[in-house]
């Protein structure tokens, strides 16, 4: 308890000093000002005076007043380089200046009111209130300068209009003691608005550093989420990945025997996690800012039909109604991203509805077209809208169901919908369902648009029929991990395909250089993307066609997913498969590569 209070002081103590600093920065603002007006004004009712007045004395009062005004001008005095700590001596050692000013003008009023000349009076009198009122305005900020330099000097001329006696006098008199009491309690309430306002300031200030505080820990938390993620993705990427080809090896052996059945549903279940590490995948894809759209003009039905067969088998085992309906509207967007969308959303609607059914419909509202997604889901609680979009949250969920996903598919929508300028609202009522809107740009029908469009690459990850790469020449494999090495070469030579793998550039170099690369040639290259020793992969496969002036294409493999080296593979052009890798997607590749080799090995052996 002791610490809270000894705490609770110090912050009290260390405010209090900032604001006293702040009243000191702001008299000291004005002090050289303040006193040569002073000494000139002295200067001015001393010659005004002199020739109504002949005291030999006036002289010796001005010489005295100039003396003080002058060590009060050149006394040392309050910088902004002055440690808050020493504001306390400061603050003082101004009151005593002023004081000091006030106390040598005092005695001006004994020798110049007078009570035969009323008019010099009266005249003197309004203007030493006015430029004295004036005066202790600029000293508010601090009360003991205030009072120290309006005390003295009002008194002196306010007991000589006393002493000099006559009604006029004392009216004067009475009016000056006003004007005192007055100015001090408005000087009074100024200093306290100025020192709440102070402390208001420093209170906002302090407010932000401390949402700047926070706002960086959450930068730096989301940082380390990243890396954490990318890290993690990577390591589970390569074991994952060999179990992949393995698995697919196996399974390619196993044709027609009854273990069969065993090898499908090992595969199903590694197709699963596959998923969910692709999934972290395009996260840490699109906040890389590898993901560039490429919008053109869409008949949304075309984009329809893919999206009715991916997901209407998903709702026949859930005995739930899909309904998506033709619209004829044509909008611009980008196909595949958009597609990503409302394959998101619309899995997302499944699988939080018990009952009923999903409808997808699109609406024109004039330069624009509302794409819907409807459920008769559980809905969401008000509450609950603004995190439905968090990475890893889900409703309803505690138990983190894998059927339900990782709770990134909506993190992903909200990504896409920044990138592609599509606006998502969300309307719902706890249980009675939700809505999901997507706001896109209306397009003319165009003839050049496919009727079609091929998504494979943003479909749910599923096994697919493939083509097997015709190569005319052998495979160079490139990577550090000796089980993925023999799980390549297992599956590679199951299709009848010869493969070197080697684990590192030294060893592809050596097979480069083997007298067997001259009469068999290598038709590709398949390389890892980090290698041992933080060796990059694409540098080796790059150095290594350049060097030996190979006219085989080169394909990355990698399970990285660290923003900037996704930038830095999508900056190269070359081709890249992400770990896990089924074999019908590697194979695909392979084949997609192919034809270029060919034509490029038959120019060579012309």
């Amino acid at each position: 308890m002791s610490d809270i209070v000894s705490k609770h002081l110090a912050v009290d103590a260390t405010l209090n000093l900032r604001i006293l600093r702040e009243h000191v920065a702001s008299v000291y603002a004005g002090h050289s000002t303040a006193i040569l007006a002073h000494f000139g004004f002295a200067i001015a009712l001393a010659i005004f005076s002199y020739s109504r007045l002949d005291y030999p004395w006036l002289l010796c009062w001005l010489l005295v007043l100039a003396a003080v005004d002058l060590y009060a001008l050149l006394a040392p005095r309050w910088t902004p380089g002055t440690p808050m700590a020493d504001s306390p001596y400061w603050a003082r050692k101004y009151a005593r200046l002023v004081t000091m000013v006030s106390v040598a003008t005092a005695p001006a009023p004994l020798f110049l009111v007078s009570t035969t000349d009323l008019v010099m009076t009266t005249v003197f009198t309004v203007v030493i209130i006015g430029s004295w009122t004036r005066a202790v305005q600029a000293r508010w900020p601090l009360k003991p300068a205030m009072f120290g330099y309006g005390v003295p000097m009002m008194t002196g001329l306010i007991a000589a209009l006393v002493w000099h006696g006559s009604a006029l006098n004392w009216f004067l008199a009475a009016f000056g003691t006003v004007n005192l009491v007055l100015t001090f309690r408005a000087g009074l309430q100024e200093n306290r608005r100025l020192t709440e306002s102070l402390i208001l300031r420093f209170e906002n200030e302090a407010l932000a550093a401390r949402l700047s505080e926070q706002i960086a820990a959450t930068e730096r938390a989301s940082a380390e989420k990243t890396r954490f993620l990318a890290t993690a993705s990577h390591d589970l990427r390569q074991p994952m990945h060999a179990i992949a080809l393995f698995g697919a090896a196996l399974e390619n052996a196993l044709v027609g025997r009854p273990e069969m059945k065993n090898a499908e549903r090992l595969m199903r279940a590694v197709d699963t996690l596959g998923a969910s590490l692709n999934t972290m995948l395009d996260i840490s894809r699109l906040d890389a800012g590898v993901v560039v759209p490429e919008p053109c003009a869409l008949e949304l039905d075309a984009l329809f039909r893919p999206l009715n067969h991916t997901f209407s088998a998903q709702a026949d085992q859930k005995n739930l109604q899909l309904r998506i309906r033709a619209s004829g509207l044509w909008v611009r967007s980008d196909p595949q991203l958009l597609y990503r969308m409302l394959s998101n959303l619309v899995d997302n609607a499944l699988k939080y509805t018990p009952q009923g059914g999903v409808t997808v419909t699109a609406l024109a509202r004039g330069d624009l077209v509302w794409i819907e997604v409807r459920d008769t889901g559980i809905g969401i609680a008000p509450a609950q809208l603004e995190r439905i979009f968090e990475e890893f949250y889900q409703i309803g969920n505690p138990g983190r169901d894998r059927s339900r996903g990782l709770g990134i598919g909506l993190s992903i929508v909200q990504r896409l919908s920044h990138l592609l300028a599509h606006p998502v609202q969300v309307r719902s009522r706890p249980g009675r369902g939700t809505c999901f809107r997507l706001v896109v740009p209306t397009a003319k029908a165009s003839l050049d648009a496919p009727a079609d469009l091929l998504l494979q690459d943003l479909e749910s990850p599923v096994r697919h029929r493939f083509t097997v790469p015709d190569l005319r020449g052998r495979i160079l494999m490139i990577d550090d991990e000796s089980e993925i090495r023999e799980a390549m070469t297992a599956l590679l030579q199951a299709y009848s395909l010869d493969v070197v793998a080697v684990a590192d550039e030294a060893a592809a170099i050596e097979s480069l250089t083997h007298p067997d690369a001259q009469a068999r040639p290598f038709a590709l290259l398949l390389c890892d993307y980090r290698l041992a020793d933080g060796v990059d992969g694409l540098d080796v496969g790059l150095r290594l066609r350049k060097r030996f002036q190979l006219d085989a294409p080169l394909l990355l493999i990698t399970g990285e997913t660290a923003p900037e080296r996704l930038q830095r593979v999508r900056a190269s052009g070359v081709p890249v498969l992400f770990k896990p890798v089924s074999a019908a997607t590697l194979l695909q590749a392979m084949a997609e590569l192919a034809p270029a080799g060919h034509r490029r090995l038959q120019r060579r052996n012309k």
